[in-house]
């Protein structure tokens, strides 16, 4: 779904950064490296929320008080650094005018802020470069949605359009006489170009089976592109398991899952896909998801009139009001959050020093995404 909204969000009141901060302390090491920027108040892991005031934007008016996002369980951010925000944010932009996404319109990416959300969602690192390499990906990500499902393609071409894309990520190869056909194909089209330059940048820092990891959550990303726009094509709204299942699959697992990238060190393969971490993990991604659901409600409104968000979804098939639907998701939100806060400390006391910090990454990407979230101009300004 694509990323736009006029909403504005609460501010989570509640001490949750002390699961990361417990979960650090485990490694004998600081959550974060110190930042080289000056900065006023207490210092250290946790304290960036109580120092930077939280972002309250004038909300432009909303078709109705309605909707209005209640307040949600989720830990604050951990730090805020604008200045290296705005240095991740630039040099996105200029990838971004190289590859030739988001052509003509990069004035709207640069005022969302992609560069603060990641310095918000991965603050155990203060490497720009780094930073970058994971907003590279997100970016192209998101590129891939607007492009082939929000703006204009089309249902029934969404297929084709996801192969190719997906093979700039795992390569085709193809016999001699057909590759440079096939290259020509792969160069014709922005999307598959950042997609394939964003995987070569995070390849600078990834592990093999790191890279594999991200291959696997972008090819199941595809995959609820898929699923919405088969509803799409058929006016079909899904009921609400289906549509919290669907939200597993088409979500920011693809961005969480680089955290152990983006911090400078390697989640072991086997603790990934231990059923008890994939069962956590996509929990806290599929609550992240679901924060963009509630931010997006105004703006999921397509030429077939179906909506897909889940307010949307519950007040269809639950037959509330919209004002009752928003508050049922936000506890659904709010229910996933709470079990991952308890699942991961429980996997913390018997994992690996690397999962410790894997799962505070985690946590510490949900608060960012919900602080990003509530300030970034693509939700307030839209």
């Amino acid at each position: 779904m694509s990323l736009l909204s006029r909403i504005t969000a609460p501010t989570a009141r509640h001490d949750a950064a002390r699961l990361a901060a417990a979960l650090l302390a485990h490694q004998g090491v600081p959550a974060a490296p110190r930042t080289l920027r000056p900065s006023a108040g207490p210092t250290g892991l946790g304290t960036s929320a109580a120092r930077v005031a939280p972002r309250r934007p004038a909300a432009p008016a909303a078709p109705s008080s309605s909707y209005r996002v209640p307040e949600l369980y989720c830990p604050p951010a951990l730090r805020d650094d604008p200045a290296l925000a705005r240095e991740v944010n630039d040099r996105l932009l200029a990838w971004a005018g190289e590859t030739g996404i988001y052509d003509g319109r990069l004035d709207r990416v640069r005022a969302a802020g992609f560069g603060r959300l990641m310095m918000l969602a991965h603050p155990d690192t203060d490497d720009p470069d780094r930073l970058l390499a994971a907003g590279k990906c997100a970016l192209a990500e998101w590129a891939t949605d607007d492009y082939y499902c929000d703006d204009g393609a089309g249902p029934e071409l969404l297929g084709s359009h996801l192969g190719p894309a997906y093979a700039a990520l795992d390569p085709a190869h193809l016999p001699a006489r057909y590759a440079l056909a096939w290259e020509r194909e792969m160069q014709g089209d922005p999307v598959r170009v950042a997609l394939r330059s964003a995987l070569g940048h995070l390849a600078r820092y990834a592990e093999p089976s790191q890279l594999a990891r991200l291959r696997h959550e972008v090819a199941v990303l595809f995959v609820g592109y898929g699923q919405e726009g088969s509803w799409r094509s058929r006016e079909y709204l899904p009921t609400v398991p289906e549509y919290l299942a669907h939200r597993q699959t088409n979500s920011f697992l693809p961005c969480i899952a680089l955290a152990d990238v983006v911090g400078g060190y390697a989640l072991p393969a086997a603790e990934y896909a231990d059923p008890r971490v994939r069962r956590a993990v996509t929990m806290a991604a599929t609550a992240a998801t679901l924060v963009n659901d509630l931010y997006s409600m105004t703006k999921e409104h397509h030429a077939t009139g179906v909506e897909f968000n889940l307010p949307a979804v519950i007040a269809e098939r639950e037959r509330c009001s919209p004002r009752e639907a928003i508050e049922r998701s936000a506890e659904v939100h709010d229910e996933l959050v709470r079990s991952y806060e308890a699942e991961a400390a429980a996997l913390a006391l018997t994992g690996s020093p690397q999962l410790r910090r894997f799962l505070a990454g985690v946590w510490a990407w949900l608060g960012g995404n919900r602080a990003w979230h509530s300030g970034s101009p693509r939700y307030n300004n839209a």
